[in-house]
């Protein structure tokens, strides 16, 4: 099973990110003013992960594949890399999906 990350950046924000098994970041926070704030998000992460409805499909200008997995009251909570292909970030979605519902809180 995958981990959330949670880190404190130099600017004094908290940061967490959704890693899989394999230690690959699938999703990435922006960052909080305090842990208990990052730690809410990661709570919305675990209760929206898991509703396909709730991932936001976009391509950038580039044309490279992101998604962005929002919460119920429609803010941002997590983004992802950059992909390839929709076929890869559709890996990513499904990563998201199996992972965020259960994975364990760690402090790196």
């Amino acid at each position: 099973m995958g981990k959330f990350a949670i880190k404190k950046g130099n600017n004094d924000q908290y940061y967490f990110s959704l890693k899989a098994d394999n230690g690959q970041v699938i999703l990435a926070s922006q960052g909080y003013s305090s842990r208990s704030a990052c730690r809410k998000a990661i709570k919305s992460v675990k209760n929206n992960s898991g509703h396909d409805g709730m991932f936001e499909r976009k391509q950038s200008s580039n044309g490279k594949f992101f998604f962005n997995l929002k919460a119920a009251n429609g803010k941002v909570i997590g983004k992802s890399e950059m992909y390839e292909s929709e076929a890869s970030r559709e890996n990513g979605v499904a990563s998201v999906k199996k992972n965020g519902p259960k994975s364990a809180e760690v402090d790196e």
